[in-house]
């Protein structure tokens, strides 16, 4: 299955837009924003794209509550099962213990992958492109055997995204 990560989109719905449409032409089956989602219009995006998705509470994203039974939205950490894999969707990178398969945040802006003990860490990185010149997000193909995580990175005068590929044994 592949699952299309974005995070820390706040005020940028046209990068939003650029990212989510990645995903989704690179095959998502699945999105997941990892907070800071800061924009109704970007929780519209993800309603209307024609997958199912889930998005975390970022500390930007308080005043989205009074939504919370219209969107898929969720409080940190939350846990959920998807193709036979254990996850675990924060926000800000406080429970970081390998309870699951994968531990999925956002909050540092910055891309980070690690495979330790049999979970993956991954944080998608920032969409915005606020905190640097660079708008980012992932995506995580799962199966039994593998992980497979395909980084997306495209600087802001660039036309198109840069990838870089990591891939990781699973031993069940």
């Amino acid at each position: 299955m592949k699952i299309g990560i974005l995070s820390d989109t706040h005020t940028k719905v046209k990068k939003a837009r650029r990212v989510l449409d990645l995903l989704l032409t690179n095959g998502a089956e699945f999105i997941i924003h990892a907070g800071d989602i800061v924009e109704l219009e970007i929780l519209d995006m993800l309603e209307n794209c024609g997958v199912r998705y889930v998005a975390v509470y970022g500390n930007n994203d308080a005043h989205l509550a009074q939504h919370h039974k219209e969107y898929h939205l969720v409080q940190e950490p939350h846990y959920f099962k998807l193709a036979n894999t254990t996850f675990k969707l924060m926000h800000l990178p406080y429970y970081m213990t390998p309870d699951t398969d994968v531990v999925l945040f956002g909050h540092t802006h910055l891309f980070e992958v690690e495979f330790t003990n049999n979970t993956l860490f991954l944080n998608p990185g920032e969409s915005c492109a606020r905190n640097k010149p660079i708008s980012e997000c992932a995506m995580l193909e799962v199966s039994e055997e593998k992980f497979e995580v395909t980084y997306y990175a495209k600087e802001k005068k660039s036309k198109e995204f840069e990838m870089q590929y990591f891939s990781f044994e699973r031993k069940v």
